[in-house]
């Protein structure tokens, strides 16, 4: 087994995991996961759903299914569509990371959102970036520097 990071590139097995309600939906956050995997070079080894997310997620077949493989370690992690298709909020997602993460596993989710940039940050790490390389134009960009 690759002992490749999650956060990086490589051929990790992981499983892709939706849980909605609706099929069109299910099937849209199944292909989200899948493209978040491949952009990654991960290796899907499965893909596993459930229709009823009022259900608990220890109760539902398709997530024993992945808890199986995981614990088998014929999959490193679990691709999610939205953090909301196996948790009720970012806390319990979080601590569900926290537990897979325990097992030796990580949880992922397809996130779509482009990163929050704050304003001025572009700059600020351009300056950042030409002072750790050491050129020396970067100060205009910095008032208050002297040198």
């Amino acid at each position: 087994m690759s002992n490749t990071s999650p956060d990086g590139l490589g051929h990790v097995p992981v499983a892709v995991y939706a849980c909605a309600a609706k099929a069109p939906l299910v099937r849209e956050a199944e292909e989200q996961a899948r493209r978040y995997a491949d952009a990654r070079h991960w290796h899907v080894a499965g893909a596993w759903t459930d229709d009823d997310p009022t259900l608990t997620l220890d109760t539902r077949p398709g997530w024993s299914a992945i808890a199986g493989a995981l614990s088998t370690g014929m999959i490193r992690g679990v691709v999610v569509g939205a953090a909301s298709h196996v948790a009720a909020d970012a806390a319990q997602f979080a601590a569900l990371g926290v537990l897979i993460r325990d097992r030796g596993g990580f949880l992922a989710e397809a996130n779509t959102r482009p990163p929050r940039r704050t304003a001025g940050q572009h700059e600020r790490r351009q300056a950042l970036f030409e002072a750790a390389s050491g050129w020396l134009p970067w100060t205009p960009l910095v008032p208050g520097i002297t040198w």
